[in-house]
């Protein structure tokens, strides 16, 4: 499928009281995307835990979510690896099995060179023959290497932009790659997404959780209305402050809070809990922006 836009989250993996992955909480993630208005899905990566899934684990969770999809919004899969090899395996598991698209980090273990990184994304093309997101998160690559891979490979065609400065990248990479690239999408917890969007952003990939308001946003800049959507921006940035700092612990507490999830278990070590002042900062959050939200079915 071409022409991806608009607002794919990041579905989370929830885990049970057990630690074990909670499919069911899985799948309605998906649902509360859709009745959210979401355009697409994203599914595993960083923001997934993906790295401490077993293969196993990971394999069955993205078949719930490609199943909870069924066909009816478009599922980007995360296929990074550590080599070519298993990302190639991954790409052809999740085409596989029904993904509309894959995504991957380059090679996240060990140093490699510029061929390596060629060789990586080449045989995920190849294993995948649908297009390809490279996935541009810190330390990142130069925005030229960047281009010299989608002018090169000919499934990669989307980056997610997310290396500091973000937005200057993202307006470098749509200036210079021209029909190379079918769209670059913002990350990172959309903190510049306004500018993101006044630079020709095709789409942003958020994490889950308050997705029914960057679909919000979304919309009113694409129906001409870019200062509603700059005010509902604005609205929600104590949120994004928040969530970028404590990270996966925000999004996993408001999804449990929305119904959506049993538990805020992470497999992520040594990252922040919320304190007493964090949860009394949120419901505070949550209280200025309750007639945004969608209420979870």
């Amino acid at each position: 499928m071409a022409g991806f836009r608009g607002i794919f989250p990041v579905v989370q993996t929830p885990f049970d009281e057990r630690g074990a992955v909670d499919e069911t909480g899985l799948a309605r993630q998906v649902e509360f995307c859709r009745q959210a208005g979401a355009h697409g899905l994203v599914y595993p990566v960083l923001a997934s835990e993906f790295q401490l899934l077993t293969d196993s684990e990971r394999r069955s969770a993205l078949e719930r979510v490609l199943k909870a999809a069924d066909g009816q919004i478009p599922v980007v899969a995360g296929v990074a690896a550590a080599s070519a090899q298993g990302a190639s395996e991954y790409a052809a598991h999740a085409v596989g099995h029904g993904a509309d698209a894959v995504i991957a980090l380059p090679p996240y273990v060990g140093v490699l060179g510029p061929d390596d990184v060629f060789r990586y994304y080449e045989a995920i093309s190849n294993a995948a023959r649908r297009p390809v997101f490279l996935q541009d998160a810190p330390p990142g690559l130069p925005v030229p290497r960047i281009m010299e891979l989608l002018q090169r490979i000919e499934h990669l065609v989307y980056v997610k932009e997310e290396n500091e400065p973000s937005a200057h990248n993202i307006s470098a990479l749509i200036e210079g790659l021209g029909d190379a690239c079918q769209g670059v999408f913002g990350g990172a917890w959309c903190r510049w997404m306004m500018s993101e969007l006044d630079r020709g952003a095709h789409g942003f990939m958020p994490s889950v959780e308050i997705v029914d308001v960057h679909v919000r946003i979304w919309d009113l800049f694409h129906a001409g209305e870019q200062a509603a959507a700059r005010d509902l921006y604005d609205r929600l940035l104590p949120f994004i402050n928040l969530g970028f700092c404590l990270g996966l612990s925000v999004i996993k507490e408001l999804l449990v809070r929305r119904g959506i999830i049993g538990t805020a278990h992470t497999r992520r070590t040594g990252l922040p809990t919320l304190d007493g002042q964090d949860a009394k900062e949120l419901d505070i959050i949550l209280d200025r922006i309750d007639d945004l939200l969608i209420p979870a079915a």
